[in-house]
């Protein structure tokens, strides 16, 4: 019988290996800010990841920018 670790999956979107605290850093920004400087948080990172996704990232880059859409749309932003 083998002692075969469960296979983890790389997720740089949603769980990237460089954020992992006890808790998620979205989490805890999230509990810090009000809902209009999350709203502003998120907004900036949208930005930041639209604007370098054809120079860095690309695809990595888009999914990260709906990441901070779908934060948004959580919160009733139009």
């Amino acid at each position: 019988m083998t002692n075969k670790k469960p296979k983890t999956t790389h997720d740089p979107v949603n769980s990237p290996p460089h954020y992992q605290l006890p808790n998620e850093a979205i989490d805890l920004i999230r509990r810090e800010l009000t809902d209009l400087e999350f709203q502003g948080y998120c907004k900036g990172n949208i930005l930041k990841y639209v604007c370098r996704a054809s120079q860095k990232n690309g695809a990595e880059d888009w999914e990260k920018a709906l990441k901070y859409m779908e934060f948004l749309k959580a919160l009733g932003d139009d």
